[in-house]
């Protein structure tokens, strides 16, 4: 990804820093190297002189300009103010002298071991917003950035943004706007507000120098003074790690797409360890296959046995017909890498590893076993530990659970083989169309950003939800994100969202990123909309591919009762959305249809007796009215329009507004008795997202295809 100031960096000067570095066996840089560091990338940095007698200091302090900062340089000493060494304000050569001697003494009592280089004396900057510019080694990311509130409230405040990086000056202002307080940055009390270009400036810089240096495990810039004209980076501080974690393993989008294809779409399936036996795992599998209407060929592997299920059976997939492309293991885990020698030498594309008895029980070395075989083999593994998956435009139930047979465009993949029932079971009760349910168990080998590079370009699929325990492999998933979000929704829900302690770090920067921020933030970035449960995984994945995309975002409410209407508006709000300013012409439109002690404005509240021509007429102005984007409708119970009447009336409504070009997001709450379940059915089938008993959930299913819309730049 290019970044503007990518031209006229010294990377030669910071090479010769950190290969000294190295050589010296060091895990972080004096303040010197770093501001060697900081020179070579523009970062923009107080003057400073090191000084290694007192006489020297007062020289120094002098010529650079009173007053001074003076701070203790060791390669020993990473957090310089626990040793008592620095001093701020320093305004005479007198407090010079005596801070010198004062801080060497500190760092001696502190650490009677460390090396110390002399003291750093720096020009005093103030004024303006202290704020915190770092960089962290996420181990599922890799290198990220981080921008908040500065000096002693980082930690204690946590108002931190993280970024993908590098970042581009776009996303590096749009990670400025993203803490909570960046209302601060604009000024307060009639101060001046920061210039956010320059300190977008200093972010794009440091992300390009820890992209460009890998040994650069984390970076503190902390404070560094923001004003209206400038942006200083006060303190420097970089940790190294010259021996950074291995890089997993990626293939090529042609190669994912290769392998995906001939799984999802396979000539012939071989089932290892097929069985007649009712009750086998390797019965159900065969039975599902067969009886789900999979119209290729199938083949039982099992040595004891004749035919399997009315098919001839083969003694070992070696002895089966050429041709095979995806191989179902329903075996023992010790006998997996044996059959998965015969599969590759065979020419599968795909294993699909049902048994458990790999990583998740401790058995670690037998799961890299199997992987170096299918490795060695061109095969991917999908698993171990797994239910299996559903391809529906195939008729395909690799599974040995119930079959599902549904055709729609949503795509679920879980890591969880009980969330996966889960999603089969809200699947099955709420008719919930899909193209495909997978489970990606151990993720021995195929991933998450392996099935978004498959669904993302697959016609049956229109969205994509996944539930995620963690990611292997981050940036190839932001990757692909990247590339799916623009054509189709992308969902997650992500599990563990609560932190167990931010990891011992070096740095300011690297306590803040142990938490699930980083996850949130990236995830936004790459243009993921988040679920933050379950049911709205399921909900999202169910109701997304049905809703049309809004084109802007003027959000109308109209509404048979007020207290609905006060809570619409409220989850609005809630859900990043806003009420449209209903301009004077239209506010007399649709009081023609109220009653005079209704209320136009927004919500539209036209009361709960009305008759089903009055929820028709003012709907229908909603939806032909081009300035409104979205509507919300908000149903009470009543004798007067019944809810299936209400139902009926508006799916017509929508039916031929849709007739006449007209297709805009609708979703609706219904108020009132038991009626208003099947009244939310009948909607949810002509292509209007409702739900019974709430006012939440319509709202926020609107708000998470609005958060999609505008991360895939429809907005």
């Amino acid at each position: 990804m290019a970044t503007e100031p990518s031209t006229g960096y010294d990377r030669d000067a910071v090479r010769a820093v950190l290969d000294r570095a190295r050589a010296e066996s060091r895990g972080a840089l004096t303040a010197p190297e770093a501001k060697v560091l900081a020179g070579a990338y523009g970062i923009p940095i107080p003057g400073e002189a090191l000084a290694t007698s007192a006489d020297e200091a007062v020289a120094l302090a002098v010529e650079l300009g009173l007053p001074v900062v003076a701070k203790i340089v060791s390669p020993d000493i990473l957090h310089k103010t626990e040793a008592g060494g620095v001093e701020v304000g320093l305004s005479s050569p007198q407090e010079v002298k005596a801070a010198y001697e004062r801080i060497v003494g500190n760092a001696r009592a502190y650490n009677p071991e460390a090396a110390i280089e002399g003291v750093q004396i720096q020009q005093m900057v103030g004024g303006g917003t202290e704020v915190l510019v770092g960089a962290t080694t996420d181990p599922t990311f890799g290198k990220v950035v981080v921008f908040g509130l500065g000096g002693v409230l980082v930690e204690v405040l946590k108002d931190v943004a993280f970024r993908l990086a590098p970042v581009t000056r776009e996303e590096a202002l749009a990670q400025i706007g993203d803490i909570k307080a960046a209302e601060v940055l604009e000024g307060v009390r009639g101060g001046a507000g920061v210039d956010r270009e320059r300190l977008a400036d200093v972010l794009v810089r440091l992300s390009d120098l820890v992209t460009d240096f890998p040994e650069i495990a984390e970076a503190d810039l902390n404070p560094v003074f923001a004003s209206a004209s400038d942006a200083v980076a006060a303190d420097l501080r970089f940790v190294l790690d010259f021996a950074p974690p291995k890089e997993p393993a990626r293939f090529t989008r042609e190669e994912i797409l290769g392998a995906m294809e001939r799984i999802f779409k396979p000539r012939a399936i071989a089932i290892i360890g097929a069985s007649n036996e009712a009750g086998k795992i390797g019965n159900s599998v065969i039975r599902n296959i067969v009886d789900g209407g999979y119209a290729g060929h199938v083949y039982p592997i099992n040595p004891k046995a004749d035919e399997v299920y009315g098919r001839t059976a083969y003694k070992s997939i070696a002895d089966a017909p050429d041709g095979i492309d995806v191989a179902v293991f329903a075996i023992p885990a010790k006998f997996v890498a044996g059959a998965l020698e015969e599969a590759g030498r065979k020419g599968v594309a795909g294993a699909i590893l049902i048994p458990s008895g790999f990583a998740e029980t401790g058995e670690q070395e037998l799961q890299d076993e199997v992987l170096a075989v299918a490795r060695r083999h061109g095969v991917r593994l999908l698993g171990p530990n797994i239910y299996g998956y559903y391809y529906t435009p195939q008729s395909l139930s690799a599974t040995f659970c119930t079959p599902y047979d549904v055709r729609g465009g949503t795509a679920l993949t879980s890591q969880s083989g009980g969330i996966g029932m889960a999603i089969l079971g809200y699947s099955r009760s709420t008719s919930t169309g899909v193209s495909a349910i997978v489970g990606v168990g151990n993720k021995a080998d195929i991933d998450e950003d392996d099935l978004l590079t498959f669904f993302g370009q697959d016609d049956n699929t229109n969205a994509i939800a996944m539930h995620l325990e963690d990611l292997k492999d981050g940036r190839a998933f932001v990757q692909a994100a990247r590339e799916v979000v623009p054509k189709k929704p992308v969902v997650v829900l992500k599990a563990g969202r609560t932190s167990a302690g931010a990891r011992a770090a070096g740095s300011h920067t690297g306590a803040l990123a142990g938490d699930d921020k980083v996850y949130d933030d990236i995830l936004r970035q790459a243009g993921v909309v988040r679920a933050p449960g379950l049911n709205e995984l399921l909900e999202f994945g169910r109701a997304l591919p049905i809703m049309p995309a809004p084109t802007g975002e003027n959000v109308v409410i109209i509404t048979g009762a007020g207290g609905s209407g006060v809570l619409l508006s409220d989850a609005v709000v809630d859900n990043g959305m806003s009420l449209m300013e209903i301009p004077p012409d239209l506010d007399e439109a649709f009081r023609a249809f109220i009653p005079p002690f209704g209320a136009a404005g927004n919500p539209v509240d036209i009361t709960g007796g009305e008759p089903p021509a009055t929820y028709e007429k003012t709907i229908r102005l909603g939806l032909e009215d081009p300035r409104v984007h979205a509507l919300i409708l908000g149903y009470w119970h009543t004798i007067v329009t019944p809810p299936m009447v209400f139902a009926e009336l508006v799916a017509d409504v929508v039916t031929q507004a849709r007739a006449a070009g007209i297709d805009k997001p609708i979703v609706a709450s219904l108020s009132g008795d038991t009626e208003v379940e099947a009244a939310s059915a009948h909607l949810f089938r002509h292509g209007v997202v409702a739900y019974p008993y709430t006012t939440e959930k319509p709202v926020q299913v609107l708000g998470a295809k609005y958060r999609w819309a505008r991360a895939a730049g429809l907005l």
